[in-house]
């Protein structure tokens, strides 16, 4: 293992909170429907174009493995199929997919439908879906065996005023954080990743984890929602960056809602903040050099990406004793299990090996 897994302690996870001790304690994800997540792509399909735009509602499944079958049906090149994210395949799940076929109908698409999957809708556009081309996604949670209670609505309401810090979610790690150690592997000791999905998704485990930590370093100095000199502030919704001298003039404006605080994405390129921001994530990521050096020669650009996630139209209510529904919008990205950890200590519901493996 090398000298930065050691500094970070086996790359622990359980990033501080925001909104003070957890209240009480609940269960996500009993079954499939507990957690519904519905892509909202911001635009209407045009009707016509190159590309069929097929809307489809799964369960059980995996995004790639479903983007194979629809290039499997239609008979094309799985490059040609698009898809604006990924989504959980534990979940009851609704978005779309694109297929290049100019000139073409699929007559056969109906076939697409089996256990766990739904055609919604089928359209026609002149693009392709491309990855976080959509507007948001629109969660619909029910959290398990809590009770309501003041305390817990104070909480709700908190977030839904305040926002929370914008963590990448322990998915992204893997379980026991093993992307983590695998990403330390490719970074520092040379190991080889010949599958490039699978090389893919530990440069961007790698490059979470050092994000979550300069986070988690100003959650732990109540400035993750404020403006700290030098930073750059970006635009709610959206991943435009004001300028440094614009930042500056706006810094009040980083309590609302119009405008977050931002923490890098590491890559090459040179620094985009200045003065006290810049001297925080110094320190934060100076045990980190192997991998700052392995995600520069990786080819990855360095971006920034905004401190605060603001769920848009919270809402909840309690359809049963001890059951929580909560909804929200969040933008492409973010995690709604970063919600959840500021209102509840959650825990995932163990399932039986029968009712993880019935859908592939």
């Amino acid at each position: 293992m090398s000298d930065t897994a050691n500094t970070v302690a086996a790359f622990a996870i359980d990033f501080p909170r925001a909104h003070g001790p957890l209240l009480t304690q609940a269960v996500i994800r009993s079954c499939d429907e507990d957690f519904q997540v519905e892509e909202v792509l911001g635009f209407e399909p045009s009707g016509q174009g190159e590309h069929l735009y097929v809307q489809i509602e799964k369960q059980g499944h995996n995004t790639q493995w479903l983007a194979g079958q629809l290039a499997q049906l239609a008979a094309v090149r799985p490059h040609d199929v698009g898809y604006a994210g990924l989504k959980d395949r534990r979940a009851v799940t609704r978005q779309w997919f694109s297929i290049w076929l100019p000139g073409k109908e699929l007559a056969t698409l109906a076939a697409i439908e089996q256990p766990g999957i739904r055609l919604l809708r089928v359209e026609r556009h002149d693009r392709k879906l491309k990855r976080g081309i959509h507007l948001a996604n629109r969660f619909c949670l029910r959290l398990r065996a809590l009770s309501p209670s003041a305390e817990l609505e104070q909480r709700l309401c908190a977030v839904a005023a305040r926002g929370v810090p914008n963590y990448y979610g322990e998915q992204r790690f893997g379980i026991g954080a093993g992307n983590l150690t695998a990403a330390d592997q490719l970074l520092c000791a040379g190991r080889r990743v010949k599958d490039r999905n699978r090389r893919g998704l530990l440069l961007s485990a790698a490059r979470s984890y050092l994000f979550n930590q300069i986070l988690a370093e100003r959650v732990l100095r109540q400035n993750w929602d404020r403006y700290l000199e030098g930073d750059r502030l970006m635009l709610a919704g959206t991943s435009n960056l004001l300028s440094l001298e614009e930042s500056r003039v706006r810094a009040a404006d980083a309590a609302t809602a119009g405008l977050h605080p931002t923490a890098p994405l590491w890559g090459r390129g040179r620094d985009l903040v200045e003065a006290q921001a810049l001297a925080l994530e110094t320190v934060i990521l100076a045990p980190f050099a192997d991998w700052r050096e392995g995600l520069e020669r990786a080819g990855l650009t360095r971006e920034r990406r905004s401190l605060r996630l603001l769920p848009e139209a919270m809402r909840w209510h309690w359809p049963q004793a001890q059951v929580l529904e909560l909804s929200f919008l969040l933008p492409p990205g973010t995690f709604a299990t970063s919600v959840v950890r500021e209102c509840c200590d959650y825990r995932v519901a163990e399932r039986t090996e029968d009712e993880s493996t019935a859908i592939q």
